[in-house]
């Protein structure tokens, strides 16, 4: 039997980062992991949905190079040969982790984790015993109940970003981050999109003005968009796939031939305790307190296992070393007070803090800075479609409550306002900082 200060189950963005954080303050680290390291976000989500984005907008660009007084001819592309690339690029960033791990002297247990006792994980047959145990598990696709889901070319995420899934008519159920991120690749490859979501507008959990301006460039681009649209059912027809639906109480349908199903993700818990252990509630989530510690002492938890947590690899990475630090003493690392968020569409958008609406419901005043890219030097040069950066400030304090942003290089600007937040940076001390130009901050406070 194996001892160990921290046995950590999950190896993605959390999980790993919470291993390389107690092995750098002296402790004895185990990693169970059924999977490769690095996680969804790693193998299924973020970086292989960043590279075929990529892949899609070389592309678009190519085809459109005749602007720019560029001749390119026979321009085409291979899924296939895209996909290669995709498992290339994951291929280098996993060794670095597994290296990441080698050097820190992090042991690695492959293998399905189960928790026996509060200090007791067994991996495969492999027992081990711990001070403390730390849950990363991630999650999984959701799969709502929709009759005809289990039909061949009806898929989530993980499916596709597996490689093999080409088509021309693409219908999304869902029209949440991934959806919209689907979308623009397929979108921009050709590819005859529609997105079905049942609520009033894509990207709900965003900025009103953020969603409403990304449905009108979508529909520019050919893409379709359908709110308020609750899916019924998908029926197997000659021609393909028939996704059966109501918008507005009646009742429509789309053809398709591939079916993608992105209704949001489930936390990776089933098997995870053994009977009599009470560390999830309804639906496989595990409340925590502020120390990342469970309802089981010497039991934590963090990333998208955690009930009414934030589902972003960034976000489980800070959660990582404030809870690593939290078992052993130590101050804590990371303010989590303001998380970004970001989605690489065209253009992109990312925001932090509390939108203008979000401010009021809280009974604050509020003061909002808008500029619009239409102006901005370096957004014309991009090409790039309407776009605007918006600031939120407190009319009392003029502290910054928040920022939307929709714009190219929103993702990396994002970055410097989430520290005006989390600092209470007010507008005056704002207005003081010098932008360079020609660049796409320069319409921060414009």
């Amino acid at each position: 039997m194996d001892q160990f200060d921290l046995i950590v189950i999950g190896a993605g963005p959390g999980g790993y980062v919470a291993a390389l954080e107690a092995a750098r303050l002296g402790k004895r680290v185990a990693i169970a992991e059924k999977r490769e390291v690095g996680g969804t976000c790693l193998n299924r989500g973020c970086i292989p949905t960043k590279a075929l984005l990529r892949a899609a907008r070389v592309y678009r660009e190519a085809k459109d190079s005749e602007k720019l007084g560029i001749s390119v001819s026979g321009v085409s592309y291979n899924m296939e040969e895209m996909h290669g690339h995709v498992q290339e690029v994951t291929a280098q960033l996993r060794s670095g982790i597994e290296l990441l791990l080698k050097k820190a002297k992090v042991t690695v247990l492959h293998g399905t984790a189960a928790i026996k006792s509060p200090n007791t994980v067994y991996v495969g047959e492999e027992c081990c015993t711990a001070e403390h145990i730390l849950v990363a598990a991630g999650s999984k696709p959701a799969r709502p109940p929709i009759p005809g889901l289990d039909l061949p070319g009806v898929v989530t995420s993980d499916e596709m970003l597996e490689g093999g899934v080409d088509c021309k008519r693409l219908v999304i159920i869902g029209g949440g981050v991934i959806g919209v991120e689907f979308a623009q690749i397929y979108g921009t490859l050709g590819c005859e999109v529609t997105i079905l979501e049942a609520a009033p507008r894509i990207l709900p959990a965003m900025d009103r003005e953020i969603a409403q301006n990304l449905a009108m460039i979508f529909k520019k681009r050919g893409v379709q968009v359908h709110a308020n649209a609750f899916v019924q059912e998908i029926a197997s027809v000659p021609s393909g796939l028939l996704c059966r639906y109501t918008e507005k109480e009646q009742a429509q349908e789309v053809q398709a031939d591939c079916v993608l199903v992105c209704t949001g993700r489930v936390p990776n818990t089933q098997g995870l305790c053994a009977d009599g252990l009470a560390l999830c509630e309804e639906r496989g989530y595990i409340p925590v307190d502020e120390r990342y510690e469970t309802r089981i002492p010497g039991i934590y938890a963090i990333g998208d296992v955690v009930q009414g947590g934030i589902q972003l690899a960034h976000a489980a990475e800070a959660e990582a070393k404030n809870a690593v630090h939290a078992m052993f003493a130590e101050n804590k690392e990371k303010d989590l007070s303001a998380i970004p968020s970001c989605i690489f569409t065209e253009p992109e958008i990312a925001a932090v803090g509390l939108t203008a609406d979000e401010a009021k419901a809280t009974g604050r005043a509020v003061s909002v800075k808008k500029s619009l890219t239409s102006a901005n030097g370096k957004a014309v040069i991009d090409g790039a479609d309407r776009g605007f950066v918006k600031l939120v400030f407190d009319t009392e304090s003029r502290a910054l409550l928040g920022a939307q942003l929709m714009c190219p290089h929103a993702s990396e600007m994002i970055g410097g306002l989430t520290t005006a937040v989390s600092a209470g940076l007010t507008e005056e001390a704002m207005m003081r900082s010098v932008y360079p130009h020609p660049t796409v901050s320069e319409t921060i406070l414009a």
